[in-house]
């Protein structure tokens, strides 16, 4: 039947020329013929683009079919389309054009890379419900004071049976100490379920302004003045389905479409406001945008309402020519995939709202960090119940929509490099403008405000440096008004909205306020400032009036009469030689007297991971360093030198460096070169990378350069590389990098990649990487191995295409080095347990070993309170830091320059200390005094 049934569909030649890149003459090399399984003709769905005149039938299409996107300014759509429908818009005297590259991703989905441990089968950056789950509990574990978890409801499937489904989660981010009320951002994330980058977005955005809290001083003002509430996966059971590899976009509701791969509701278009109204939905229940039989019909959305009625005030009227006011507070964004767009609403109607011209100007002023074009929805689309909309419509918040990136199942290296630095930066923006988004985006950007570095002492004249910009806003649709800088302003320790907020005048750095973006300076006075972190606000005003989002500066200051010291020597492990370094205490750096290897900082008083670096020495960092008032702790460092790699092979100067294509290949095709690799992909999947492994531009041993896909990689056999022989004369590690791209699985036991180390010159080899008929999506990645002293090191690379056509394999190697293991201690500290040289660890010739007692004067073995930490020793006459461990009910002891260590002031006169419950206690034998933990090591009754 199904023989028959493809023989029965009469497609249209246009399809089989795209789909088998037969137009003209076969093809001489039968690796640029897509197989039956990845391209089969009759089946498909295919993704297309299809050419339109007129906005009207781009609405009419986005009714009928699957529209993954809308391409206004090249009147083009994005589709996903079956052979029915292909026919019938052909038929139609419709224009289409298969894409053949996101054809052959969507027929991928569902295919885990080789060696893929985590995130969603074939895209390990996107983190699957579970994970993203996992992810945000571990902000929370991490960040109690920062961050909570809370469940909002349920998923359809959840409501069904309480053992299925999912949960629907808010991660909210505020500092909990910072009393309220706060503006508020919220945005959720991945409400349709095949948008795989939306969730990571949303994951990556918390962990970043989770762990830039105190050390990012934007994102530390923003956590301590604003909340941020995240639903990071809108959608579970949706996505759930398109982890399979299923491209499913809305929710898995079974009323509707029963029991299809089709089944479900938008959720986007469920909202209650406007359900229905205007074209913007469908009513059939298999249709990608059916809109549920009533508003907010699905539980999903019921949630994601009731919590937007739970943070936001009602602030707009009932009409839709009510307004919200000018002051209006609090920004709403759902974050989808894809067409690189910045959307406002409304979304049912070319009608504007009534805060259009502010939504166009907080549109432009997002867009412009991410790079997308900023429209009014309908403008893109019609759309109705959707989440913008009902924002706005209902709570007058500012409701905003983002279509990230070029495609659903973006690239995970397109993701990093673009989708994701520009879409945090501008996510960030709209936090920081959720109190007044309707006034604050035309205002000046304050950015880059610095202060001191390192502390200073208070007292002292410091300068504030900023820039505020009223030029940055994303023009590619209208142009947004900007005027020049007329002031700026400093706030020290309050920002400008809090009660007690002094302003302090800035000067334009050029001496004249008369240009759209202008320097800014402030000298601060540090009098009165007590020792510790202070908050610098920086904000702009343009000659319209409007005051811009503010950027914020740490100034750190001390006392220096009580403010503690972390001091100490860097110098050469072995031979004491004093070293040029940088000593970086927290977000302090400084550097050493390279005469004396000696550092000195006064710090506020605090807990500091201390880590000095030296040119040719590995870094060593020392965690948790206390320094308490009135306190010089000494910090020293003995830093090893690095030892040369014996080995570094990068290919960059032209040559193979001895590697040489062995006479035992069979391969016709695909003889490994030196040269610079050219990206190039089939069927969606990457064969060949593009550029070296360090630096993109470089050259790699490869097997050939490529101009398009299959035209030179391995054909006929296999293609067998060897590097010369490397004498190995320590214990040594080994990196090297290789690719390995091939296009189609399963069908040729002929096809494998082999990397192979031999530790005998040649004569026996054990495998490094071993990939047998797989796809594979072609990345530099790293193979390593250890290697013993005496070892005569060799590597081969074997990479083979079957006798099955349609494959394509490719394969090299770059930057190998061979580097001599590091010793397992550099110092005594990498071994000391805390117990020092009495009963503790001590590090000889890079290996730890076990202590030795050290005896005091009086015969009695050293204990911590009288050991010098510095030396590893017995200390005659410790300092009281190395006295006052704290372990004493009353807490302190004191050093005597000549008794040594004495307990502090006595709580239990006549009496013993029981240290277990750090209590007074009458003493009547010996043991109950004697616990070893006085310097001499002997108490008594």
């Amino acid at each position: 039947k199904d023989i028959m049934t493809r023989i029965a569909i009469p497609l249209s030649l246009s399809i089989l020329l795209a789909l088998t890149g037969a137009a003209g003459a076969q093809p001489p090399d039968d690796e640029l013929v897509p197989d039956a399984e990845l391209f089969s003709p009759a089946e498909g769905p295919w993704v297309v683009k299809i050419d339109f005149d007129d906005r009207a039938i781009a609405d009419a299409l986005y009714q009928r079919i699957d529209v993954w996107t809308i391409v206004h300014d090249q009147g083009y759509l994005e589709a996903a389309v079956s052979p029915e429908e292909y026919r019938e818009l052909e038929a139609e005297g419709l224009r289409l054009e298969i894409d053949a590259a996101k054809t052959g991703k969507l027929r991928r989905l569902g295919i885990s890379l080789k060696m893929q441990t985590a995130g969603i089968p074939g895209f390990p950056c996107y983190r699957t419900v579970e994970e993203t789950y996992a992810a945000a509990e571990a902000i929370v574990a991490a960040h109690p004071d920062l961050a909570t978890w809370t469940d909002i409801g349920d998923s359809w499937e959840k409501t069904q049976d309480p053992q299925a489904g999912w949960d629907l989660f808010v991660l909210k981010l505020t500092q909990s100490a910072v009393p309220g009320p706060k503006p508020v951002f919220f945005a959720h994330f991945a409400i349709h379920a095949r948008e795989y980058a939306t969730a990571e977005v949303g994951t990556r955005f918390a962990e970043m302004l989770a762990g830039g809290y105190g050390s990012d001083p934007d994102v530390t003002w923003l956590l301590d003045s604003h909340e941020i509430h995240l639903v990071l996966q809108a959608n579970p059971d949706g996505r759930k389905q398109a982890e399979t590899g299923l491209s499913w976009r809305k929710n898995t509701d079974n009323d509707y479409c029963s029991n299809t791969n089709t089944r479900g509701a938008d959720l986007n278009r469920n909202f209650d406001f406007e359900w229905g109204c205007c074209g913007g939905s469908s009513g059939s229940q298999c249709n990608t945008l059916y809109r549920g039989p009533l508003p907010a019909s699905e539980p999903e959305i019921q949630a994601l309402q009731a919590y937007a009625a739970s943070i936001f005030p009602d602030q707009r009227g009932p009409d839709l020519s009510d307004p919200a006011p000018p002051d209006a507070t609090g920004v709403a964004i759902d974050v989808h995939a894809y067409g690189e767009l910045v959307l406002w609403p409304w979304g049912f109607t070319f009608t504007d709202s009534p805060n259009a011209t502010a939504f166009a100007t907080l549109g432009r002023k997002l867009a412009f960090f991410n790079g997308y074009s900023p429209f009014k929805t309908r403008d893109f689309t019609a759309a109705d119940g959707d989440s913008l909309d009902y924002y706005y419509g209902e709570l007058g918040v500012a409701g905003l929509a983002y279509e990230i990136g070029t495609e659903f199942f973006e690239s995970c290296s397109f993701f990093e490099a673009n989708i994701l630095p520009s879409n945090l930066d501008s996510l960030l923006f709209g936090a920081k403008v959720a109190r007044t988004p309707y006034l604050t985006p035309a205002g000046p950007e304050a950015m880059d405000a610095a202060a001191p570095p390192l502390p200073v002492a208070a007292g002292d004249l410091v300068t504030l440096t900023a820039t505020v910009d009223d030029t940055r806003f994303n023009n590619s649709n209208g142009t947004e008004p900007t005027q020049t800088i007329a002031a700026a302003e400093a706030f020290v320790g309050v920002p400008p909205w809090d009660a007690g907020a002094v302003p302090l005048a800035m000067a334009a750095s050029d001496g004249t306020f008369d240009e759209g973006a202008e320097a800014v300076e402030a000298t601060i006075d540090t009098t009165g400032l007590a020792p510790g972190r202070h908050t610098l606000f920086v904000r702009g005003l343009d000659s319209a009036g409007n005051e811009g989002v503010v950027a914020a500066a740490f100034l750190y200051v001390v006392d220096p009469a009580t403010s503690p010291v972390i001091q100490g020597l860097v110098r050469e492990a072995g031979t004491l030689a004093p070293l040029a370094a940088t000593v970086t205490l927290g977000s302090f750096v400084t550097a050493t007297d390279p005469g004396t290897g000696f550092y000195s900082l006064q710090v506020p008083a605090g807990t500091y991971d201390v880590t000095a670096e030296a040119a040719g020495y590995p870094s060593q960092t020392v965690p948790g360093v206390v320094a308490n008032d009135l306190a010089t702790v000494q910090q020293d460092f003995l830093l090893v030198p690095e030892v040369p790699c014996t080995v570094d092979v990068d290919f960059d100067d032209g040559s193979a460096a001895g590697w040489t294509n062995s006479g035992a290949s069979t391969c016709s095709t695909g003889t490994f070169v030196v040269a610079t690799p050219t990206q190039q992909s089939s069927g969606g999947v990457v064969t060949q990378v593009g550029g070296d492994h360090t630096s993109g531009t470089g050259n790699a041993f490869f097997s050939a350069t490529n101009s398009s896909a299959g035209n030179a990689d391995v054909d006929g056999g296999v293609c067998i590389v060897e590097s010369p022989v490397y004498p190995i004369a320590a214990d040594s590690d080994v990196s090297l990098w290789f690719f390995h791209g091939q296009r189609d699985q399963g069908d040729d036991a002929g096809d494998f990649f082999l990397l192979e180390i031999s530790t005998d010159g040649g004569t026996n080899y054990a495998p490094l990487v071993s990939l047998g008929d797989v796809t594979v999506n072609a990345a530099w990645t790293e193979a390593t191995a250890g290697v013993t002293a005496g070892s005569d090191v060799r590597f081969r690379v074997q990479v083979a295409d079957g006798s099955g056509p349609g494959d394509i394999v490719e394969g090299g190697v770059d930057d190998l080095l061979i580097c001599p293991t590091a010793p397992a201690c550099v110092t005594d500290a990498d071994c000391d347990d805390a117990l020092f040289c009495n009963g503790g660890e001590t590090c000889v010739a890079g290996s730890c070993q076990a202590g030795t007692p050290v005896a005091c004067d009086d015969g009695v073995s050293c204990t911590v309170d009288a050991c010098n930490e510095a030396t590893d020793a017995c200390d005659a006459t410790p300092s009281d830091a190395l006295c006052d461990n704290g372990l004493f009910c009353d807490g302190a002891e004191t050093c005597d320059a000549v008794l040594g260590c004495q307990s502090g002031s006595d709580p239990c006169p006549g009496q013993a200390c029981d240290e277990v419950g750090d209590a007074c206690v009458e003493c009547s034998v010996d043991a109950d005094c004697d616990d070893s933990l006085f310097c001499n090591g002997v108490e008594s009754c």
